[in-house]
């Protein structure tokens, strides 16, 4: 099923929202210092706003591993996003795996705050382009 311009407009928004609403909750979750859920809600935070440009693109993905190639290959590797950015998503991937799947997960608050601002920074920037786009519509 191929959506429509109304279509990809309001299921790119919704995922924005998402990403908003997930950015907030590690931001949150960061005052009470429970830092396996920040790691948990800082990528899925960024996942949403990337899959939100991915969709806007037209690039089609199925999981996580496939959003994450396609962001390194569509947006790293072409210069639209930087590497230390692609690194950040990976980082933040891996994080979130090792939060939610080990026994012990450990990120102290001075790690976790950087961390906060700079998924806030890529997630701020990818949804600036989304919006842009949108609007091109």
């Amino acid at each position: 099923m191929t959506l429509g311009i109304t279509q990809i407009k309001i299921a790119a928004g919704l995922l924005i929202e998402k990403s908003n609403k997930n950015m907030e909750q590690a931001i949150r979750t960061a005052d009470l210092g429970y830092w396996d859920l920040v790691a948990n809600r800082l990528y899925y935070a960024v996942f949403h706003a990337v899959n939100a440009m991915l969709l806007v693109d037209g690039i089609k993905t199925g999981t996580h591993k496939g959003t994450s190639i396609q962001f390194g290959k569509s947006y790293v590797l072409t210069g639209k996003f930087s590497r230390e950015d692609g690194i950040l998503y990976s980082q933040l991937q891996t994080m979130r795996e090792k939060a939610d799947y080990q026994n012990v997960f450990s990120l102290k608050e001075e790690e976790g705050r950087k961390l906060i601002q700079s998924a806030e920074g890529l997630r701020s920037r990818i949804c600036a382009l989304v919006r842009s786009k949108i609007e091109e519509c």
